[in-house]
């Protein structure tokens, strides 16, 4: 991970001025930004933030921000799951890139509610290790493993997009990237936001109920 200095914001109070980072800031307006790989310690944090903006207003909305290439698949499920645990919808927006887990991520955000910037990539490939060694037995089981992280992702993927099982697992067997539009018509978003901030909608969205 890159290393970067956090930038801070004043905040004006009836108390006089206040010295708070920008995540911190972005929480208050409850936006939760996902902007590293993912791994246990990155998965805590968010989980903990979605944990506070649900127990402190249980019927508003929370924004999650993801620019990621992914990360652990555990430590992604732990995030997915809250997001499905919680009361209020997460929308989710892609800004940069979404690839991997984190491609999951923004697919599972509240129906009608999922958003990539036009210029944002999302990428959907399938779980793989880093050539892993060890006994015969250990690659087997690591193998066993890996085939059922990527049945439980295209499953997850199938859910929230609305293809079946076969085509997501079709479409990752290779890096599929989808920018923009694409990501849309595939279903892993709902909107591209135009620089007017008034999304443009598919016919698939535009048809829902409400939207």
């Amino acid at each position: 991970m890159s290393s970067y200095t956090i930038p801070s914001v004043i905040e004006h109070t009836a108390r006089g001025e206040r010295v708070t980072d920008i995540y911190s800031r972005l929480l208050s307006e409850r936006i939760v930004f996902l902007g590293t790989p993912i791994d246990d310690g990155v998965a805590n944090v968010i989980v903990a933030q979605l944990l506070h903006l649900a127990a402190d207003k249980p019927a508003a909305d929370i924004s999650l921000y993801i620019n990621s290439p992914g990360g652990s698949f555990t430590a992604m499920m732990a995030i997915y799951d809250t997001m499905q645990f919680i009361g209020p919808d997460v929308a989710t927006m892609c800004v940069g890139h979404a690839a991997s887990s984190s491609a999951i991520l923004l697919a599972a955000g509240a129906a009608g509610k999922r958003s990539v910037l036009p210029h944002a990539r999302v990428m959907l490939h399938q779980p793989h290790t880093d050539g892993s060694r060890g006994s015969i037995s250990d690659l087997k089981l690591e193998a066993a493993e890996l085939a059922r992280i990527r049945d439980e992702a295209d499953e997850i993927l199938a859910r929230h997009t609305g293809k079946t099982v076969d085509t997501v697992r079709a479409d990752s067997d290779r890096a599929l990237v989808l920018a923009g539009s694409a990501a849309v018509s595939y279903g892993v978003a709902d909107v591209v936001p135009t620089a007017s901030g008034r999304p443009e909608l598919d016919a698939r969205t535009a048809l829902r109920p409400g939207a």
